[in-house]
């Protein structure tokens, strides 16, 4: 298991204050709670969330990415995620550029998709390396099941706020149909010489809601209209969670999907490996993603506000998620408008 002792964050780095939400009080209804998840998700779209009650399924997830990622990477590579778009599998370090210059990433990471381990033991999208086989009834089936139940009841909070009727974001992620939805473990190795330099570039994520577990620091948000990029510090039993495109465009703008990106971790953090574990909630692959005017008046008034945004991609979240993917890697890279052509609604925004 990566180890659980290492250095403090330090001090004198800047960082961004994210609001502190309560699972618990948001399962019990509490309406002060409710009303500070909503200032969340409209501000930054980033906030802490503790209580959650999943420490158990994460250390355990952590385990299995340490055993996956001591593999030998040529066993490793018969799993490769590949340059199709599609994303679950394996993904060697130096597979993905960071950014426009097609500077190449130093991370590798393994991704299990929803609809692999609530179908275990049978096969639903691909095979994985045996180290995840040998985990994902007891370790990831668990994991993603309660990363489930985390993100959808904090996704009902703003169908609810967002003046929808009830339900319509869940059936916008159904379980029984497949999408993108994803576990992933993330290792970066000690990078204390490189300063600033993204080990995992710049973007938004592609989805809906972001679960995210962190020991070290590293993450980074650009906050709306600063010019320099603050760390989010890493805090025990909290969790990072943050909003990605799909919920941006359901709402019109009114929810954000915020850029954030990965450099080493400050001080002396930065000699330590660094270890990540998230769970993405994506819609259905077949889900077509605009705002959802029709089902709102909250959201066809922000719609209506900025005409210059277009909150109907004409795309399906299957179709959203391959473009960014495909676009991303090295090997489909023609010059920097393959990176462009990667990017999220960070262009909505603009």
């Amino acid at each position: 298991m990566p180890s659980t002792t290492h250095p403090p964050f330090p001090d004198d780095v800047p960082t961004h204050p994210l609001l502190i939400i309560d699972y618990q009080l948001i399962k019990a209804g509490d309406a002060a709670e409710i009303n500070r998840l909503w200032e969340a998700g409209t501000k930054l779209g980033f906030w802490y969330l503790k209580n959650h009650e999943a420490d158990d399924e994460v250390n355990g997830m952590f385990e299995m990415g340490a055993e996956t990622m001591a593999l030998p990477l040529e066993e490793k590579m018969k799993y490769e995620q590949g340059d199709s778009g599609i994303s679950f599998g394996y993904k060697a370090a130096g597979a993905n550029a960071v950014d426009a210059t097609g500077q190449k990433d130093s991370v590798e990471f393994i991704n299990v998709a929803k609809d692999d381990a609530l179908a275990w033991p049978k096969q639903a999208r691909r095979a994985y390396p045996s180290a995840v086989n040998a985990r994902m009834e007891s370790t990831i089936a668990p994991f993603v099941r309660k990363s489930l139940e985390v993100n959808m009841t904090l996704l009902n909070v703003f169908n609810d706020k967002l003046g929808l009727p009830a339900g319509t974001l869940a059936k916008k992620h159904p379980m029984e149909e497949f999408s993108g939805s994803e576990a992933r473990c993330i290792r970066s190795p000690p990078n204390p010489h490189i300063g600033q330099k993204q080990t995992l570039g710049s973007h938004t994520d592609f989805g809906s809601l972001s679960f995210l577990h962190n020991r070290l620091g590293g993450l980074q948000v650009l906050v709306p209209g600063a010019e320099t990029w603050q760390y989010i510090r890493p805090i025990p039993g909290h969790a990072v969670c943050n909003l990605g495109d799909a919920m941006a465009i359901f709402s019109g703008g009114i929810l954000r999907s915020n850029m954030h990106r990965v450099v080493p971790p400050p001080g002396a953090q930065a000699y330590h490996e660094r270890w990540s574990l998230v769970f993405f909630s994506r819609p259905g692959d077949n889900v077509k993603l605009h705002a959802l005017t029709d089902a709102s008046p909250m959201i066809a008034e922000a719609v209506n506000q900025h005409p210059e945004k277009n909150f109907n991609p004409d795309s399906t979240a299957s179709e959203w998620f391959a473009r960014r993917i495909r676009n991303q890697r090295i090997n489909n890279r023609k010059g920097p408008e393959t990176w462009m052509a990667s990017r999220g609604t960070e262009q909505i925004e603009a």
